[in-house]
């Protein structure tokens, strides 16, 4: 295939066209951009409703960051011993064969990444339209926005997107050191009245909920490839980061039940705003409102960054997606990939956002026998989200259990950082990714079979021309 003279198409095996550009911190700054988005804020109350006391809370956000630690140590030997563009995408690849590489990917850009990305500008959106007084119909637009700027600029150079990423991140961490302190230091009335006995919907739901909050720590695997001393920065980045993330939540939480009590916590309809009332009094709503518009775009500047590097690594080994594989010899980023990302974005967010793409959307749903659709919300776009979760956990059991079958495979490769405990963490990686996998099946119904739609039609897409891959 010819290319123009600013661009490459490389092969699966050729030294990837990638300059090592990601210092421990720019790779640390991305998984806590990415993994601490807008559910520390939207679901926090949810989840203390879920359990019985403030002791439980506490413990199942714990619980949750044990076990995303625990995921991260497995993809910590993963990523050093393969330290290739893509992350899951070679490591399912090479364990299981080309088919679950492009299935993979083709899941990642028709629907979970781009859906993703898309909840994020939602919340990006739904914030603004508040804080600037605007109309709900304004709310897709801005969402729009802050897809395509925030493209650009990662279109612009790796330099760019790094910059932007760190920038949000060190914001988004003044916003949730306001609410630590808010919390802890000025407790309100409500918080002297006695916790309420018992009423809590269930311990499984509120872990379900709290792992849904942690996700996206294994996003850094995508961007192996761009770190510095690989060998040592990987393991260093997930472990910190997602570590990291957890002790976030947990002061978070604990600002949470401190300032307001666990009562008017679980029952607070925007309970970062409450918080930062006591100091801040009236201006703790507008304050919240920024706060999470910042937590927003981090996490919508991380998802970018990472998920186009996954259908550049696919279009190097698939030639009928080749264009993917191109990356800009200035810039340094594979570009015609985060257009392909931006542009199936585009079209989701509108047709979940948009009265006309609604209706289209409500009118497959009926022909197809889901029923109708609710559009209260983000639009209807959690309720999507929801359906292509089952997806989301397939993809990530693979690769717990790529683990055991590459150890097995390639016994005589040298792994730098050999997950600790071996069998026992990755067992109890798989055994979390099979229960959540299960949960999110049993949640959704019948609608966890919409997410199947990309799946079988990315399978067929493989049978006519994926499966000449190159050599």
């Amino acid at each position: 295939m010819s290319t123009t003279p600013a661009e490459t198409v490389v092969s699966p095996e050729a030294a990837q066209p990638v300059q090592s550009h990601l210092s421990l911190t720019d790779s640390v700054s991305v998984i806590i951009g990415i993994v601490i988005g807008a559910g520390i804020y939207e679901t926090a109350p949810f989840i203390l409703s879920c359990v019985a006391s403030p002791g439980q809370a506490m413990l199942v956000w714990a619980l949750g960051g044990v076990l995303s630690v625990v995921g991260a140590l497995c993809y910590a030997e993963l990523a050093t011993t393969y330290p290739k563009v893509g992350g899951d995408y070679f490591f399912q690849r090479r364990a299981f064969g080309p088919w679950a590489g492009f299935l993979f990917s083709w899941s990642q850009l028709t629907v979970i990444m781009s859906g993703s990305i898309g909840l994020m500008a939602f919340v990006f959106a739904d914030y603004a339209v508040r804080l600037f007084g605007l109309g709900p119909k304004d709310s897709p637009w801005l969402a729009v926005a802050a897809v395509v700027v925030l493209s650009l600029a990662n279109v612009a150079g790796l330099k760019s997107g790094r910059r932007t990423q760190n920038i949000l991140t060190a914001l988004k961490a003044v916003g949730l050191t306001a609410i630590v302190v808010a919390g802890l230091g000025w407790p309100q009335a409500s918080a002297a009245a006695p916790a309420p006995a018992g009423g809590g919907i269930g311990f499984g739901l509120a872990l379900i909920l709290v792992l849904y909050t942690y996700g996206g720590w294994n996003d850094a695997a995508f961007i192996v490839a761009e770190m510095k001393d690989k060998q040592r920065n990987i393991p260093r980045a997930l472990f910190l980061g997602t570590a990291g993330v957890a002790v976030i939540y947990l002061l978070v939480n604990a600002a949470y039940l401190n300032g307001l009590g666990f009562a008017a916590a679980r029952n607070s309809k925007a309970i970062a705003a409450d918080v930062l009332q006591g100091p801040l009094g009236t201006a703790g709503a507008a304050t919240m409102s920024v706060l999470v518009m910042i937590s927003a775009l981090g996490a919508l500047n991380g998802l970018i960054l990472t998920g186009a590097r996954i259908y550049a690594a696919a279009g190097a080994d698939f030639p009928a997606f080749g264009v993917l594989a191109r990356w800009h010899s200035r810039w340094g980023t594979p570009v015609p990939s985060i257009l392909a990302q931006m542009i199936l974005t585009l079209l989701l967010v509108l047709l979940v956002g948009h009265e006309a793409g609604r209706a289209v959307l409500t009118a497959a749903m009926k022909a197809g026998g889901f029923g109708t659709l609710a559009w209260e919300g983000h639009g209807g776009f959690d309720t999507l989200l929801k359906c292509t979760a089952p997806v989301f956990w397939i993809f990530f059991l693979l690769t717990g259990v790529s683990v055991f079958v590459l150890r097995a495979k390639d016994r005589d490769l040298p792994r730098p950082f050999p997950v600790p405990l071996y069998p026992l963490l990755p067992l109890v990686f798989c055994g979390m990714c099979g229960y959540m996998l299960y949960s999110a099946i049993n949640y959704a119904g019948k609608l966890s079979l919409v997410g199947l739609v990309p799946l079988v039609a990315g399978f067929a897409v493989y049978l006519l021309v994926g499966r000449r891959q190159s050599a």
